[in-house]
Parts: structure tokens; C-alpha cells; sequence
């Protein structure tokens, strides 16, 4: 389904902070969405995306997003949680929780978020391995493989094309270049590779906030936004925190709430409630 989406169309995938979010992202019309590992540390259990969270963490945040859409669910796996066996068993792991796409990474543990300096990367052999191990503990084929290289902000452009060159060839099916700096970093990087790529419009970056068709013509076929929705929503709960302490009351926040039916709607509460 995923695989046939790309092939089709360029597709935008917004990041949900949780099922709730990913019910309301499928009832918009996006045909994917997307778990980020920022999102998940952050959102879930206000930590910092520096790889804290265990395997059992994501896999239940999968298994809760998947039993709530029926739209494919892009999963940031962070480094695997360690070498290439541990790959092979998170692969294994995210798969039965119903991952339609298990994205890997490059960096070296304590990882850090992709767009902040002091990164450090496995070798391009080690990342080779964990790939050859996850194409190897895949059970569907249709379960894609994404390999992310974090190497332009440690290495150099150059070094990230090679890196995602030898990444496609032992079996990654997509290549996400983390970090790229410039529009035209963009389109060298999609005429340098010959697979699927995703591009990452996250906010306060190192990368330009591009426009999808922009990206699309570029020959990107993923765009995500992995964590646009939870910091909107944090924001919001911020300023309205502020209103409550100042005024009292809630009431003239009343227009910019989703309304209770709504969110029954969402929830598919007359059907549960009929049942």
C-alpha cells in the first residue's frame, strides 16, 4: 500500500504525537503518517531526543497508533537499539505492531537530534550491516526500509551521497539525507540517487522549509513533518495556561476548540456506544 502510494504520487506525511492526532491526520486526507522518535521523547515522556527510549516504548506507541488508522504508519526506529542483531529483532518487533516503514540511522550512541551539532556516525560498514540484517529479518517485502544518513552535518555533502549509494545497494529501499542546508543540497541529492528519497520539513533546523511541490519536482517522494503538529499543540496549551491564570476562564477560547461532538465523531463514539 505504502510502496504503491510513493510509486503513484509524492505523498505529505505529518507526524502523530499519538493515535488520537493519527486519526484526525487520516480523516484530513494524508495518505501516511508518521512516528518520531523527537515526537515519542518528547510528547510521551518529556525527554530529549538523545535515544532514551527502549524498543518496548515504540512498539507500544506503533501498536496503539495502527489499531486506530488504517493508513500506513512510517516508524522511526533512532539506530536500531544497537548492532545488527538487535536490528533484525526491531524489525521483527515493528513489523507485528504494523509498521508499514522502519527507518534506520547512522549515528553513533548517545545519538542527538539530526539537526543539532556534536553527532557522531557508525562506520559505513557497521550502518551496511544493520541493513543487511534488517532486509534479512523482514518477513513482507511490502514493509519498507528506509535508510536516514545523518553524515552531511558531520562529513560533508559528498559523504552522505556515498554513504546513501552504498546503503541502497544491501538493501535499503528509500534514503533520507537528515540535515541538508540549502534548496540546491536538495535537488543534488535527488539527482545523485536513484531510490524513493524522503526529505525532512522539520522547523528550527538546518534545513529551508521547502514547499512540497517544490520538493516533489525535485523528485523527493515523502515529505515529512514529524513534529509540526505537537510543537502547534504545545504552543497552544501554553497560551492557554497563560489565559486561564490571567482571566479565570476558558470561555473565549471556545471557537478555536475542537467541540465535544467532534471528538466524539473522531472517536467513533456513537458506533462504540451502540454497540
Amino acid at each position: 500500500m505504502l510502496r504503491s502510494a510513493v510509486a503513484a504520487n509524492a505523498i505529505q506525511v505529518p507526524g502523530a504525537p499519538n493515535a488520537l492526532v493519527g486519526r484526525l491526520i487520516e480523516e484530513m486526507g494524508f495518505a501516511a503518517t508518521y512516528v518520531s522518535g523527537a515526537a515519542l521523547s518528547a510528547g510521551e515522556l518529556a525527554l530529549p531526543d538523545v535515544g532514551l527510549f527502549t524498543l518496548s516504548t515504540l512498539v507500544g506507541q506503533v501498536e496503539r497508533l495502527t489499531a486506530r488508522v488504517t493508513i500506513p504508519v512510517i516508524v522511526d526506529a533512532d539506530t536500531g537499539f544497537g548492532d545488527a542483531v538487535d536490528v533484525a529483532r526491531t524489525v521483527a518487533e515493528l513489523e507485528r505492531a504494523g509498521a508499514a516503514a522502519i527507518q534506520l540511522e547512522d549515528q553513533a550512541l548517545p545519538k542527538r537530534c539530526g539537526h543539532l551539532s556534536g553527532k557522531t556516525l557508525v562506520d559505513a560498514d557497521t550502518m551496511a550491516a544493520k541493513l543487511r540484517a534488517a532486509a534479512v529479518a523482514r518477513a513482507d517485502y511490502a514493509t519498507v526500509l528506509i535508510a536516514r544518513t545523518d553524515a552531511r552535518g558531520v562529513e560533508g555533502f559528498d559523504a552522505a551521497v556515498e554513504r546513501a549509494r552504498k546503503y541502497v545497494a544491501v538493501g535499503a529501499d528509500w534514503v533520507f539525507p537528515e540535515a541538508l542546508t540549502s534548496r540546491e543540497e536538495f535537488a543534488a541529492f535527488a539527482q545523485a540517487i536513484d531510490v524513493p528519497l524522503l526529505a525532512n520539513m522539520t522547523e528550527f533546523g538546518q534545513s529551508p522549509l521547502l514547499d512540497f511541490d517544490d520538493l516533489a519536482e525535485m523528485g523527493f517522494r515523502v515529505v515529512i513533518y514529524p513534529v509540526t503538529l505537537l510543537r502547534v499543540a504545545m504552543k497552544a496549551i501554553e497560551s492557554t495556561l497563560s489565559l486561564l491564570a490571567a482571566d479565570g476562564t476558558q470561555r473565549e477560547l471556545l471557537d478555536l476548540m475542537q467541540t465535544r461532538q467532534e471528538l466524539y465523531e473522531l472517536l467513533d463514539y456513537d458506533v462504540m456506544n451502540d454497540a
